[in-house]
């Protein structure tokens, strides 16, 4: 294949940089539309020689079809609750005026969301009820992407109002207390009808039935061209609150405004920025919220209307803290204990009342409930058991499944141990594996591991139909919780950010090393996934130790370590990355790890499969395109594939099509099967 190469370079601090593949940037190039069609005829024309691909895939289709409940939360007279019966694109929404002992012949379809395109392609990314249970304010997004537009639905009549809200992207509803519009945040519109420098979020005020240019600006801060804002509301409509926050960065400012007052000012609340802030409810005139200000793992803060007064309230413990609600007037917390779930419930003085008792390690995927109410509602999962929805009596205190769905395949064969090895500067590092029970550790058995390692978020057990597919086939499912995670809670995350990334590659070697070593497996039986920031973790280890690995899956990748930041929205990742251009310290640290930049000529990487998706705004494909040019440049005569598959109508990865989904791990699991030798 030929390769179109450019003269461009780059000064960093006094380094040249060669950027050769720059033109891959621009996906309106015809050369870049002709490269692609390249690229994607040679990974179809490769999977079309898999003989197992049809099984694979009708396998998928299989398992996926069983049917995936949400969370139900409680508005007026109905439950409400997103469904999907088993292999439609995307969930329904339904609902209910009862759901326990089921809901068959009692539901009732609200939205029909697959009705919406013809190839499954638009999915609903929020719900915004109003607290009379008589509006809903609800997003749509289109081939993945992140932009949103909402619309109102009348749940009494089930008719829709006529507004549309357009230049959403990141937004949040607040309802006004009589239901005649709500408050959200967006970006300013743009003549291509996209604002693709994603820059001056502002606030505005929507009144029901009238057109959006009408709207009115409550809140705009020009000062900070990349701050971030999300509106909500007291429970008792008294005040709104303004989250004020830049991207990804784990920090946080609050604003309030009293609307019981005529022409009120919005105030700072907390106003530092030195930390994470999140706002979790109002009781007896105090505000609530969650902080990891001196509380690496998190803890609840009692701050006054003004701010002028805030103490703590329930403290940190050796446990992070995830999520928390006021149910029942009570404060209900989600806690990750070494990388798996626990729920405990405390009073409205911060006493512990108790631990709701869960089936096994896993992960409390959501819940809620009413704060006035007497129930609680949540989903747990584990790597054997998809989501199950349960409900918790506060007057009983009795749990009790509501939704549980039933697999196509018995899971009792497999098993799920927790191990600790130790990274390479002697830090302790959880990883979960899954197998078959009568698993012989001879080294000889197909290994999937997986890992993210960034941005704070926590890789906990969670059900996946697909690996299941692995499971049947003697695979092991590998999950290392290494650090840039949030599973130890703020320090975890910040060991594995900027200059400490490496920490993360480090940790994500070992892991491979301990599998190894522990005879699990051996390099040509050792395949790596990841996706996103995960995509950049099997790329940089790849590139860093090539012989450790049989086969690479890098999916929808940030790769390039010196630009990402001039893309979409990855300027909010510069407070994860750092800064290549601000800092030279921080160029010397991405140029050293960046997988763009430091692959080596005539060395034989393993396999790679990498996927990118033509609307994903979130990660742009190039990434993926020039990660993959630069590859094949370099390494002409290898005899390892190095494959690009591009998804047409899909963005990052949040709601695709089920379809789609079976159609990519179809081609990832035939790919891994081809060179595991399965």
């Amino acid at each position: 294949m030929e390769f179109i190469s450019t003269n461009v370079e780059e000064n960093y601090h006094g380094t040249i940089v060669k950027d050769p593949f720059r033109w891959l940037e621009d996906s309106n190039l015809s050369t870049t539309k002709a490269w692609e069609s390249k690229q994607m005829l040679a990974t179809n024309q490769y999977l079309e020689t898999l003989p197992r691909r049809k099984y694979i895939k009708n396998r998928l289709i299989d398992l996926w079809n069983y049917p995936k409940y949400f969370v139900p939360k409680k508005h007026g007279d109905y439950y409400y609750y997103l469904k999907n019966n088993g292999t439609k694109n995307q969930p329904d929404l339904y609902r209910a005026k009862e759901i326990r002992g089921g809901t068959e012949g009692v539901e009732e379809l609200v939205i029909d969301v697959n009705a919406l395109s013809m190839d499954g392609t638009v999915a609903i990314t929020n719900l915004t009820f109003h607290s009379n249970g008589l509006l809903l304010a609800y997003a749509l997004s289109g081939n993945g992407s992140d932009w949103q537009t909402f619309r109102v639905l009348n749940l009494e009549t089930k008719e829709h109002f006529l507004d549309e809200i357009h230049w959403c992207k990141f937004t949040s509803i607040a309802w006004e207390e009589t239901g005649k519009g709500f408050f959200y945040n967006r970006y300013p519109s743009a003549k291509d009808e996209k604002n693709e420098e994603n820059h001056f979020n502002k606030v505005y005020w929507h009144t029901l039935n009238t057109e959006q240019e009408a709207d009115e600006i409550v809140f705009e801060y020009p000062e900070d061209q990349q701050m971030l804002f999300y509106p909500s509301i007291t429970a008792d409509h008294s005040y709104l609150l303004l989250y004020a926050g830049r991207g990804t960065e784990h920090k946080s400012k609050y604003l309030y405004k009293d609307l019981k007052t005529p022409n009120s000012e919005f105030k700072w609340l907390l106003a530092e920025g030195d930390a994470l802030y999140s706002y979790i409810g109002k009781h007896e005139n105090q505000l609530f919220f969650f902080t990891d200000q001196d509380a690496p793992n998190g803890q609840i803060i009692r701050v006054s209307i003004d701010g002028s007064r805030r103490e703590v309230f329930i403290p940190e413990t050796d446990e992070s803290i995830s999520s928390i609600k006021i149910i029942s007037n009570h404060f209900v917390v989600s806690f990750i204990r070494d990388a798996s779930y626990c729920l405990k419930i405390f009073t409205m003085t911060g006493k512990l009342e108790k631990e709701i008792p869960l089936p096994e390690l896993g992960t409390i995927t959501e819940f809620n409930g009413k704060e006035n109410g007497n129930e609680l509602y949540f989903s747990f999962t584990s790597f054997l058991s998809p989501p199950t929805v349960y409900r918790y009596c506060f007057l009983t205190g009795d749990v009790e499944a509501v939704f549980k769905p039933t697999l196509q395949v018995d899971p009792t064969p497999y098993t799920t141990e927790q191990v600790f090895y130790q990274s390479k500067d002697g830090t302790r590092v959880p990883m979960f594996l899954t197998y078959k029970k009568d698993l012989i550790r001879d080294g000889q058995n197909p290994v999937l591991l997986y890992g993210y390692g960034g941005y704070h978020i926590s890789i906990t057990p969670s059900f996946s139909a697909t690996n299941l597919l692995w499971l049947e086939n003697g695979g092991i499912y590998a999950v290392a919780n290494i650090r840039g995670g949030g599973e130890y809670g703020l320090t975890w995350h910040e060991a594995g950010m900027k200059e400490k990334k490496q920490n993360v590659f480090d940790d994500f070697i070992t892991a491979a090393e301990f599998l190894i070593t522990e005879q699990y497996t051996n390099p040509s039986k050792l395949s790596i996934m990841g996706a996103s920031n995960g995509g950049l973790l099997v790329a940089a280890c790849m590139i860093q130790r090539p012989e450790l690995f049989g086969a690479i899956i890098c999916n929808v990748p940030v790769l390039d370590m010196l630009r990402f930041q001039k893309f979409t929205v990855g300027r909010f990742w510069v407070s994860e990355f750092g800064d290549p251009e601000a800092s030279e310290e921080e160029f010397n640290v991405l140029f050293a790890y960046s997988p763009l930049h430091n692959i080596s000529k005539g060395l034989q990487y393993p396999p790679i499969f990498i996927t990118t998706a033509d609307t994903d705004d979130r990660v742009v494909p190039a990434h993926a395109r020039k990660f993959t040019a630069a590859l094949q440049e370099a390494n002409p005569d290898t005899t390892n594939p190095i494959l690009l598959r591009i998804e047409k109508g899909a963005g990052h990865g949040f709601g695709k099509p089920v379809e789609k989904i079976i159609d990519e791990h179809a081609d990832i699991f035939s790919f891994l099967f081809d060179q595991l030798t399965v």
